[in-house]
């Protein structure tokens, strides 16, 4: 790729420039305090605005948090967001209480050398999401107007064809943050040559959500193993009683096709946790997959199937992860999440944590980041990076 980095920008120096940073600070949020459960992407922009900063920048940084629907909602505010950056960075950091109106323009003409402003949610202006690129366009304008350079460190949306992402850098100078750079390096060796035996371990809840990954990656895997909800449309393929856990009926043709043209590449469970009702606290046991009772549902790969997993894996040289194995938000039904992640760990492997809620499956279960060789934050980014689409986020660096 012919992509400008930050190194690059560093080197013409950026002292007492305004640098626009677009990074990806899109945390869950406790729905009852309003605390952040899970810094993770706040930390991964770090080494960028840390290294502008030490460069005497004026670091703007603009992101957007969870999906408000183009108007300010005070639920999706990134104010509990500047103040824990400010914690990591060590500074305050100024919070402007809008994006593009009277307090980012006084807050951004405000900055001194070296300091940080973050801009309210993006996603409050209609124009960030637009369709029509006039109305994103002019939305495009007015965040371009608070820089003289532009980097993107948000990977979790350069799949996404928005204003910050894809227009601003059609209007100023443009390079690559450090985690993007990091990020598409990774996923590259993915694409490209993987040492092999390569292993993919795909869960989360819908084979619809990942189908097409699945058709990408079967002819260049060795071994696929599918767990989560998806697996019991998998498992109705082949003719079994899936009780009433999660089944999409459409896709059960289509399930059915992909085990035939997997050539025994697909490895499904042979054993679940099924249980009495979707909560934490449901009387649940472990069957056999061709003994799953009519009444109840799965929430879990069984021990069994964690014991083939980790085989599986124990023999990979490359392995991607993407999608929990089980309800792991529930201590009842987080064994086999906790199982496979712990399976990957220990394999002589160079491991890619697929972002989403493996990523957040990876801090909750308190399992050690840095014993997997990369833990990606964007997880539809990072999928469709495998699926060989045109990130629209990387489209626009590269012009």
């Amino acid at each position: 790729m012919s992509i400008r980095t930050l190194d690059d920008l560093l080197a013409e120096g950026v002292s007492g420039r305004r640098v626009l940073v677009r990074a990806d600070l899109n945390v869950p949020l406790d729905k009852q305090t309003g605390d952040i459960t899970d810094d993770g992407r706040i930390r991964a922009v770090l080494p960028t605005l840390g290294a502008l900063v030490e460069a005497g920048a004026k670091v703007v940084v603009c992101s957007h948090l969870g999906r408000p629907k183009g108007t300010p909602d005070p639920q999706f505010s990134l104010s509990p967001v500047a103040g824990r950056l400010g914690e990591l960075l060590g500074a305050p950091v100024h919070f402007a209480t809008d994006t593009v109106g009277d307090s980012a323009r006084s807050t951004v003409a405000g900055l001194a050398d070296g300091q940080v402003a973050l801009l309210e949610n993006l996603r409050f202006n209609a124009g960030e999401t637009s369709k029509d690129d006039a109305e994103r366009g002019a939305f495009a304008d007015q965040l371009a107007a608070f820089g003289d350079a532009y980097v993107d460190d948000a990977f979790g949306a350069v799949h996404r064809k928005h204003a910050s992402v894809y227009d601003v850098p059609a209007r100023l100078p443009h390079v690559a943050g450090r985690l993007v750079l990091r990020e598409v390096e990774v996923l590259s060796k993915l694409t490209g040559d993987p040492e092999r035996p390569y292993v993919v371990v795909l869960g989360g809840s819908k084979v619809s959500d990942k189908l097409a990954v699945i058709e990408a990656l079967l002819p260049t895997v060795d071994r696929l193993l599918i767990g989560g909800g998806m697996c019991f449309t998998f498992l109705k393929a082949q003719g079994l009683e899936v009780g009433t856990s999660l089944l999409e009926k459409e896709m059960v043709e289509t399930c059915g096709n992909l085990l035939e043209r997997s050539g025994g590449k697909i490895m499904l469970p042979v054993d679940v946790v099924v249980a009495d009702a979707f909560a934490p606290d449901a009387a649940h046991d472990t069957v056999r997959v061709d003994g799953i009772p009519s009444h109840r549902l799965g929430l879990d790969i069984g021990p069994e199937t964690v014991a083939g997993f980790a085989a599986a894996l124990s023999q990979a040289k490359t392995v991607f992860w993407n999608g929990p194995m089980g309800v792991f938000e529930m201590p009842a039904f987080a064994a086999g999440t906790r199982g496979v992640a712990e399976a990957i760990t220990k394999a002589d492997a160079f491991s890619v944590v697929g972002g989403g809620d493996s990523a957040a499956a990876v801090r909750a279960l308190g399992l050690d980041e840095s014993s997997f060789g990369h833990i990606s934050t964007g997880g539809g980014a990072s999928l469709e990076y495998l699926e060989g689409k045109t990130l629209p986020g990387i489209a626009a660096l590269e012009n």
